[in-house]
């Protein structure tokens, strides 16, 4: 016979609501069936009433009646083997809180109408030890590659979402771009919005607009030239200050330096025909605040098609040892 569960209220469960909590518990109630629950004073809080928006927090219990059972654990997603150790093989770093992949160039992080293989289906293979497989943080895009952040549990996701959000992270991309900016350091600024009738990502573009035109939305870049190939070509550290769609090659492509390989961002500037047609454009580095000690910091290796340019035309790999210096 079930009887009354006290489940306590962990430090991975982080604050949240009180309905929220429920349904991870009881993933088989309804809204409203919780919602009925919380109202009717079945469940209660160290002991008290509460309503469905109340927040817990780590340390408190939450009284529930008898309750059907979680369903069984979650299975892998009907993954393969080969998918499995695929997205194994992305994880360049893992701890308790949060895992980085390393996402490969052309590798969506979402699905779409005509993509079936993407980051978000392949989390189960990522769940290790844990029995709920880690939630997505950010995004890059398809054809962007290098770092993208799990989080591991709901706590962590919160808490990383926030430092994304508060811009309390540094993040630094590289990229190799048409021609050579001029001055080589400086600070990209302007208005930006969502181009009209996209019907999916891979179709998806900004443009150009005031600030008072409807979605505009301000959006900043620093940018560091790291070397240059004469006027033909340049390596460059981007780091974007503001989170936009497409900002980084929107904004080089603005200032007549398109990223090379990028299929939707132009200039009018000449595109090296013998190197590899693939956008030159990768999430080289990134650095997460933690609650003790010092930031994490992570570095991506280069996606090949970028080593390949990178050797055909001089650049030197080493000579970028520490990516965050570029904007000390």
């Amino acid at each position: 016979m079930k009887t009354v569960a006290l489940i306590p209220v962990r430090d991975e469960d982080g604050e949240t609501r009180l309905d929220r909590f429920l349904r991870r518990r009881f993933p088989l109630l309804t809204q409203g069936q919780i919602e009925k629950l919380i109202r009717t004073g079945q469940v209660r809080v160290d002991g008290g009433r509460a309503k469905a928006a109340d927040r817990v927090r780590p340390g408190q219990v939450v009284r529930a009646p008898p309750l059907p059972d979680p369903p069984p654990p979650k299975s892998d997603g009907g993954l393969s083997a080969k998918d499995r150790d695929f997205a194994q093989s992305l994880v360049i770093y893992r701890d308790a809180d949060v895992i980085i992949l390393n996402k490969p160039q052309g590798l969506a992080v979402q699905g779409g109408t005509k993509t079936v293989r993407h980051v978000d289906a392949l989390l189960p293979a990522l769940k290790f030890e844990r029995e709920d497989k880690p939630k997505l943080i950010h995004r890059l895009d398809k054809d962007t590659s290098g770092l993208l952040v799990l989080a591991r549990h709901p706590a962590a996701a919160a808490r990383v979402s926030s430092y994304f959000r508060g811009r309390s992270l540094n993040k630094v991309y590289w990229a190799v771009v048409l021609g050579s900016p001029r001055p080589p350091h400086g600070q990209i600024r302007g208005w930006m919005r969502k181009s009209a009738n996209a019907r999916d990502a891979d179709r998806e573009m900004v443009q150009r607009c005031l600030q008072q035109d409807e979605g505009a939305a301000h959006a900043v870049t620093d940018y560091a030239l790291m070397a240059d190939a004469g006027q033909r070509l340049a390596w460059m550290a981007l780091r974007p200050v503001t989170g936009r769609t497409h900002q980084l090659r929107f904004h080089m492509a603005e200032i007549g330096h398109a990223i090379l390989g990028d299929s939707k961002y132009r200039c009018d500037r000449p595109t090296p025909g013998e190197l590899p047609n693939a956008l030159h454009l990768h999430a080289r580095a990134i650095e997460l605040p933690r609650e003790t000690g010092k930031p994490l910091r992570i570095i991506a290796p280069l996606p090949d098609h970028m080593r390949t340019t990178f050797k055909a035309v001089g650049f030197e790999e080493a000579d970028g040892k520490n990516p965050f210096s570029a904007f000390d």
